[in-house]
């Protein structure tokens, strides 16, 4: 176990990267929870995310039963800006339903989501943390609640869902939802003392559609270690065909500065229909970031340059001062 000096050293590091470039020594995954962060990966990092889940539903006034299992993806990759991240997303599920009788059932696999769309931090309150050096001589110093931590990073996110023909988990009105709408969110983020972290998001979901809805997430982290983490997470959806209220606990485990495994657990209160999952998921990254070198003009090569310039600007000064002397000579 580190000592308290160096995870506080640890800890206050990786704030001032991740405050300056976005990009930080060791992964930084939306998982387990549903939200998203308000930072982005980096610059030139490709991060996947995956998480196969088995999900009951039971819905008391239409007596159906749906088993399903499915698996939700994410591919991201910090582009052109530290604050800049582009992103794909998607739900594949396969459900069996059955109903009371026992006689029918029901099995159909699509997608629930897919979606293209872009993430842009528009104001980061912890560009200037480099300059809050931490206090290593008292713990209370450092943990104490400081009145800054409540004003939060803010992003944007703009996306388009693509729907595809006749997917049965998006029938409303006899009908299918189907093609492309848009999708989007504004996602702040808190960063507090002593490792918890609160993520809210806001989302305009299938805007223009007959499945369009609102909904908002709520999700607060606390570093255990280390290497472990636990959360916590609320997730409200309103909508004509849909509304719900989700809560969702778990955790996730640092196996390498690269490399996280998760899980969750995500229930409801209601019985129209209710709902119980288990999610396991990873997350992967390929680190192709480099950190610009800041030019003060005194590497070598600086130096080479300077004294090949001051070289050909005596050569040359010689040669003119040669041809004077020539022209001199002719005229007498």
């Amino acid at each position: 176990m580190k000592s308290l000096k160096n995870y506080l050293f640890l800890a206050f590091t990786f704030m001032a990267f991740s405050a300056y470039s976005q990009y930080t020594e060791v992964i930084n995954s939306n998982r387990p929870g549903v939200s998203k962060s308000a930072f982005s990966v980096g610059t030139n990092v490709v991060q996947f995310e995956v998480g196969p889940y088995i999900l009951n539903e039971k819905h008391q006034l239409q007596d159906t039963k749906d088993n399903s299992f499915g698996v939700d993806f994410a591919a991201r990759y910090g582009l052109l800006w530290p604050q800049l991240e582009i992103n794909v997303e998607g739900t594949f599920q396969s459900t069996k339903r059955t109903y009371s009788s026992g006689i029918n059932e029901d099995k159909y696999s699509n997608f629930k989501t897919l979606t293209i769309g872009a993430k842009y931090l528009v104001y980061d309150p912890y560009k200037n943390a480099e300059e809050e050096k931490p206090d290593l001589y008292s713990w209370k110093a450092n943990h104490s609640f400081k009145w800054n931590q409540l004003i939060p990073a803010v992003a944007v996110y703009a996306g388009a869902n693509f729907d595809t023909k006749d997917n049965p988990f998006l029938e409303v009105n006899g009908g299918y939802v189907e093609g492309f709408s848009p999708k989007v969110m504004v996602a702040t983020q808190n960063n507090f003392a002593s490792g918890w972290v609160l993520v809210t998001n806001f989302i305009l979901d299938r805007i223009g559609t007959d499945r369009s809805d609102f909904s908002f997430l709520i999700t607060l982290t606390k570093s255990i270690t280390d290497q472990w983490v636990l959360f916590g997470e609320t997730q409200g959806i309103s909508g004509d065909y849909y509304a719900d209220n989700l809560f969702r606990f778990g955790g996730a485990y640092l196996w390498s500065r690269n490399f996280q495994l998760d899980t969750a657990l995500t229930f409801n209160a209601k019985d129209t229909p209710s709902v119980f999952g288990v999610t396991l998921g990873a997350s992967y990254r390929l680190d192709f970031h480099k950190d610009k070198e800041e030019d003060d003009g005194t590497s070598a090569k600086d130096e080479l340059e300077r004294r090949e310039n001051k070289a050909r600007g005596k050569n040359k000064n010689k040669r003119k001062k040669e041809n004077l002397d020539v022209d001199f000579n002719d005229e007498n």
